[in-house]
């Protein structure tokens, strides 16, 4: 495999270039999978409502996806290693934001601009290892990457649990910025380089894209206060098509698009990007939505949550291994992520079992049985992505597979959020009456507050009398909308998976490589 241009070939000490870009790309998703676990006490701390309290999520992952692939033109440009020392400084002065934010608002725009580190952090990171490693040490560099990032997600919420648990929600973010500074103070190791054919940032396709994400971002996570329906939201979606449009444009008009949309023809190309936007929905958005169900719902601690989610995450940091056995055996890919898609499936039904007082081991199979159907493509789909176009394009077809991944992060838990707080006041309103005399709270209201994970809170002005069987009311009814919420999910996964079978049974175009038969440089992705 050549070398990208300007490449250092044989740099000093690479263990430890290796090392600094896994500590940086390891804060992007435990700062995704951790903060989850810390909303209901943030919405405590600063008595935010569901709306604003989404957007600590939400806004991270919609500047991150973002961000992305103007971050990797930008880094080809100034320099790989200055982008990624300006992600790394980004990151930890955002973090420290967080720490010290004193409302909703100020932690918003704090984990937004995280979320514009986090995309300098991947891109540049990336690009570092691609010119810092040759040939097979540079896939085995890749599949580290790989794996530290699936570590980060299994982590995030159990690490962040403790931390909460032991310092409270601002410990969280006060630890991402130990980190940053660490990376900081590791760029003395790291070499320099560039892309001498780079030429431009792809600012009116970044502006419109940027722009249509957060559009859409913010219909399906307002979708529940201004009405699915209403005039506004088909406003908003009217936007967003013509943003979208405006984008697809500006794309086939340029020299160098940073999206190149002529992929979307083919078929297997569709599918990869297809999965991590259906994984989004039946793996990620209950990375999120699960903390706050068994904080509110179940009366557990954020400590006992986020060990909890470990059930969730965990698997992805073993099943990559399964799944590259599988591919060393003979399985097919087509197979093998169909599979992955049908595993998923089952285990979201299967989690429709969750009840107010449930036990922990009722929660096992499920929630096993999801992180396995995530855990046996994960490895697999980025191999796959970044293998389907030509060598020196790699870094472009990594940017375009993370910005979908990311971009379906964000309008996946937006819309969950939405619909969820929905399902809710719809669940609450047929025995809201008996208990409307005894508290100042609308069921809008209470739909927020049990959303977030504070039905304990949400009851103190009831009586003590009718507190407990208030507080079982508002657990029922987060069980009952988490359930439609669960087979909603699981039909989408179920439909995901007869169309995955399907456009990955298409031939690739010329010079993609086989969806039949992987690479031997994807069986390297998924090994580790």
């Amino acid at each position: 495999m050549s070398t990208l241009p300007n490449a250092v070939t044989a740099p000093p000490r690479r263990g430890l270039i290796l090392l600094a870009v896994c500590l940086a790309v390891l804060m992007v998703p435990v700062s995704l999978s951790g903060t989850s676990v810390a909303l209901p006490a943030i919405s405590r701390s600063l008595h935010a409502d569901i709306g604003p309290l989404q957007w600590a999520v939400n806004g991270y992952n919609v500047t991150a996806a973002s961000f992305m692939l103007a971050a990797g033109s930008l880094a080809d440009i100034v320099g790989r290693r200055r982008m990624f020392a300006l992600g790394a400084g980004l990151f930890g002065a955002s973090s420290l934001a967080c720490a010290l934010a004193q409302n909703i608002y100020l932690l918003d725009v704090a984990r937004a601009l995280a979320g514009v580190g986090s995309a300098s952090l991947i891109t540049a990171g990336t690009a570092i290892i691609a010119t810092a490693f040759d040939g097979e040490a540079r896939n085995r560099a890749f599949a580290v990457t790989g794996v530290v990032i699936g570590a980060g997600l299994a982590i995030g919420p159990t690490s962040s649990g403790w931390i909460i648990s032991l310092s409270g929600w601002r410990g969280i973010f006060l630890s991402q910025l130990f980190i940053a500074v660490v990376v900081l103070a590791m760029l003395r190791f790291m070499p320099e380089s560039r892309d001498p054919e780079a030429k431009s940032v792809d600012w009116v396709g970044t502006g419109t894209f940027t722009s249509a994400l957060f559009v859409l971002t913010v219909a399906v996570a307002e979708g529940a206060r201004i009405g699915w329906t209403s005039p506004a939201m088909v406003g908003l979606l009217v936007v967003f098509l013509v943003l979208i449009g405006a984008f697809v444009g500006a794309e086939r008009r340029h020299a160098r698009p940073m999206f190149d949309v002529s992929l979307f023809r083919q078929s297997r190309f569709v599918a990869l990007c297809m999965l991590p936007v259906i994984f989004s929905f039946g793996f990620v958005g209950f990375v999120v939505l699960m903390p706050s169900y068994l904080i509110g719902a179940n009366g557990r601690s954020s400590g006992e949550a986020g060990l909890a989610m470990l059930l969730l995450t965990g698997p992805v940091l073993v099943v990559p291994l399964l799944a590259s056995k599988f591919l060393q055996w003979g399985m097919s890919s087509r197979i093998l992520l169909t599979l992955s898609l049908l595993v998923t499936t089952a285990g979201v039904a299967w989690l429709t079992v969750i009840e107010p007082g449930m036990g922990w081991g009722a929660l096992i199979g499920p929630m096993v049985t999801i992180g396995v159907g995530q855990g046996l493509s994960s490895g697999l789909m980025d191999g796959a992505a970044i293998s389907s176009v030509p060598p020196a394009r790699a870094g472009m077809a990594a940017g375009m597979f993370n910005t979908m991944r990311l971009a379906g992060e964000a309008v996946a838990i937006a819309a969950m959020g939405g619909v969820l707080v929905t399902l809710i006041r719809d669940s609450l309103s047929g025995g809201f009456a008996k208990f409307q005399a005894q508290t100042d709270s609308s069921v809008n209201g209470l739909a927020d507050s049990v959303a977030s994970g504070n039905a304990a809170d949400a009851a103190d002005s009831v009586s003590a009398a009718d507190r407990a069987t208030f507080i079982d009311f508002l657990a029922q009814g987060h069980t009952d909308a988490m359930h439609l919420m669960l087979w909603s999910v699981a039909a989408l996964c179920a439909v995901a998976t007869v169309a995955a079978w399907f456009l990955l049974a298409e031939r690739p175009a010329p010079g993609e490589a086989t969806a039949e038969k992987p690479t031997a440089e994807q069986r390297e992705q998924v090994t580790s």
